[in-house]
């Protein structure tokens, strides 16, 4: 009765340790990479499960990489993907590449990938030029004239310089400069639309790819639109402002004369009442005279036949001229 017992304590055991050996060793993992040539020992599968990485991550990249004859180890591509790295998309950047003839270091393509820039894409990029339409750019010639450009450009990816270099906004903002910088430049707008290609050669002779994670290949002008003619525009604007300058200028004169004329009123009025006022005091400064001895009376009533005959004289003078508005009569 022993015997059998233990037996199947046996058979319990062993049951129970290859069911913890399956759950920490994916055997038909091993099988298929000891079948692709790729020997991942069970001590590194264990470890992976161990640091919680999923190992078909890992094998499945490698088997490719070794498939395509690319000399990485599993050490590599952990480290990789510990660091946050995309390792599948990585094994493809540099099978592409090395289809290309394009020389890429496994290093590098992980540093572009973890410099968050999709690095399967670029050697695709470095193969297929892209072409990158900018929008419309608005410029004007030396003439006044509005001109709306639209380039197409065409750009491969620059392995070299894919970490630290600018993205495709820095290019179109620069081509919209060069744009800018050409039509500004011309004397009049029919030379630009004369000769397209000039604002072609003229951002292409300034570099604008320096410093960016492309080379640009070509600038073609897709279209150019005549706008606006915004040198009449500024000089109609001018001209009323102008207008405007010189109508608030009169009108600070005019106010300016019409106070002047209220002060010679004031001052018209100011003197007749000072008038008024003297003539109020000859008869009181007479009377005194009078009193004093001063004056008598022949010369009192001679002074006033004088004054008698000077209104009669002037009463004479205001009747014979001419009325307002009626011919004088001929004699």
């Amino acid at each position: 009765m022993e015997a059998p017992i233990i037996i199947l304590g046996v058979v319990i055991l062993a049951l129970i340790v290859i069911s913890v050996f399956l759950s920490f060793v994916p055997i038909g993992l091993w099988i298929s990479a000891l079948a692709s040539g790729v020997h991942v020992s069970f001590g590194t599968l264990i470890g992976m499960k161990i640091r919680r990485i999923q190992p078909k991550r890992l094998v499945y990249p490698l088997i490719k990489a070794n498939k395509a004859g690319l000399n990485l180890t599993v050490s590599k591509l952990e480290t990789h993907f510990l660091a946050g790295g995309n390792v599948d998309r990585v094994i493809n950047a540099l099978i592409a590449a090395q289809r290309a003839n394009i020389e890429m270091a496994f290093e590098k393509a992980c540093a572009i990938d973890l410099a968050g820039r999709d690095v399967f894409e670029a050697v695709q990029m470095s193969v297929t030029p892209k072409v990158i339409e900018t929008p419309i750019v608005a410029a004007i010639a030396k003439d006044g004239i509005e001109l709306r450009a639209k380039a197409r450009v065409t750009v491969r990816t620059n392995i070299e310089r894919l970490v630290g270099g600018a993205g495709e906004e820095t290019v179109i903002a620069r081509v919209g400069e060069g744009i800018v910088t050409t039509v500004g430049s011309a004397d009049t707008h029919k030379q630009v639309l004369e000769n397209p290609d000039l604002i072609s050669r003229t951002v292409l002779q300034k570099g604008l790819d320096a410093g960016t994670a492309y080379e640009i290949l070509s600038i073609d002008i897709a279209d150019v639109d005549v706008g606006r003619n915004i040198g009449a525009q500024l000089m109609m604007d001018q001209a009323e402002a102008d207008r405007r300058i010189a109508q608030a200028k009169a009108e600070e004169r005019r106010a300016m004369a019409v106070a002047h004329e209220q002060e010679m009123k004031a001052a018209v009025q100011e003197m007749r009442a000072k008038v008024v006022e003297a003539e109020a005091d000859v008869p009181r400064a007479m009377a005194a005279a009078l009193r004093e001895g001063k004056l008598g009376v022949l010369d009192y009533y001679q002074m006033q036949n004088t004054i008698a005959d000077t209104t009669m004289r002037d009463s004479i003078a205001k009747a014979s001229q001419p009325q307002s508005g009626m011919p004088e009569t001929k004699k």
